[in-house]
């Protein structure tokens, strides 16, 4: 094992719009801690608002240096004094919520919606959102936030784990088994094209994918979606009640993020049936409710992992029964970092997952599947 250094590079959030690349300290894990030496970060559209300070609209970012990235995984370098759960050398996983574990609604496991979020003085964390994350050599996790990568999973497979337990945490919250439910998935990002690949896995009789990307709606035919729908072209509305019997989807996850397709989720829910909103929206968004209350239909709402999400998805890919590396389709190192956001922010090649290859150029990659 390499020794820890003192000094490590890191992405530090500087002005609104830029984050450079500067060397700070290596953190030191308390009892609860561990360290760990980051291989893969990847970028996600709230890396975009944090580095835009749009994230911070409602409250300024942590005093600087702040260090964005929660997606993130690695090796265990050194573990805090309370930590028997993991050893030096143990290929991890991050996911980035750590509730206050006091409120009522961490109690209930929705930590993501702690009453405590961003008062660390609670207990309360979110990586790279209000305390440092993973766009570094070194991060400091605590122990209930990391999960142990199978031999199998790759470094970059398992970051996206973490996106996969926000698809995860999306079925949870409908209370119900989703086997022989029929699906609607509005938009062919990370998250829609992950959730294709979860619902077939959990047993639903039909999966309907809409995007605006034919190469992208070609992954989702790859990963099981029985009905491709170009938003641009096709009616999705009329398609998805068409192939449901004119009774329309079950479920319906909506998420784009894009305004229209609020209301493009109602239409196409079955009486009865259920939205869930998983994109994050740019701006408020005007929506017909009376289609969702003279219907019946339930809405939903998720913010990240959730009740134990990414542990799951971390088993369903240990199981061979996920293919998350497929979606990484760039790489930069560390010190590109402005080069790997504009290539996410603007798609470039149809940019998907964009990796930042962090560990140290002399470290090895312990246990790279």
């Amino acid at each position: 094992m390499t020794a820890i250094p003192n000094v490590m590079r890191a992405a530090v959030l500087a002005e609104p719009g830029r984050i450079r690349i500067r060397d700070l300290p290596v953190p030191e894990p308390g009892p609860e801690d561990v360290l760990v030496r980051v291989h893969r970060a990847s970028l996600c559209g709230t890396d975009l608002k944090i580095r835009s300070g749009e994230f911070f609209a409602h409250g300024g970012p942590p005093a600087d240096p702040f260090v964005p990235g929660h997606e993130y995984a690695g090796v265990v370098a050194a573990v805090g004094s309370t930590v028997d759960e993991f050893r030096v050398g143990d290929r991890v996983v991050t996911e980035a919520h750590r509730g206050c574990m006091r409120c009522v609604n961490c109690l209930n496991g929705a930590y993501t919606g702690c009453l405590n979020y961003g008062d660390r003085g609670k207990g309360h964390r979110a990586l790279g959102m209000t305390v440092n994350g993973g766009f570094a050599q070194y991060a400091l996790n605590h122990v209930s936030t990391l999960h142990r990568l199978p031999e199998r999973i790759s470094f970059d497979a398992g970051v996206v784990l973490t996106t996969v337990g926000t698809v995860m945490h999306a079925f949870d919250v409908l209370g119900t088994m989703l086997a022989g439910s029929r699906v609607a998935v509005l938009g062919a990002g990370p998250i829609g094209l992950l959730a294709v690949q979860v619902a077939r896995q959990l047993g639903a009789e039909l999966v309907a994918l809409s995007g605006t990307r034919e190469a992208r709606l070609k992954i989702g035919a790859m990963y099981g979606a029985d009905l491709l729908l170009n938003a641009h072209e096709d009616d999705v509305v009329a398609r998805v009640r068409a192939a449901t019997g004119g009774l329309g989807a079950d479920v319906v996850l909506e998420c784009s993020g894009a305004a229209p397709a609020v209301n493009d989720a109602l239409r196409m829910t079955r009486r009865g049936g259920a939205v869930v909103l998983v994109g994050f929206f740019e701006r408020p968004v005007t929506a017909d409710l009376n289609q969702a209350v003279m219907n019946g239909i339930t809405l939903h709402t998720v913010r990240g992992e959730g009740a134990g999400s990414v542990a799951r998805a971390v088993s369903l890919a240990g199981q061979g029964r996920l293919d998350t590396e497929r979606l990484v389709t760039h790489h930069f190192p560390l010190e590109e970092l402005t080069e790997a956001f504009d290539t996410y922010a603007e798609r470039r090649d149809d940019a998907i997952k964009v990796m930042l290859d962090i560990a140290e150029p002399d470290a090895p990659d312990l246990g790279e599947g």
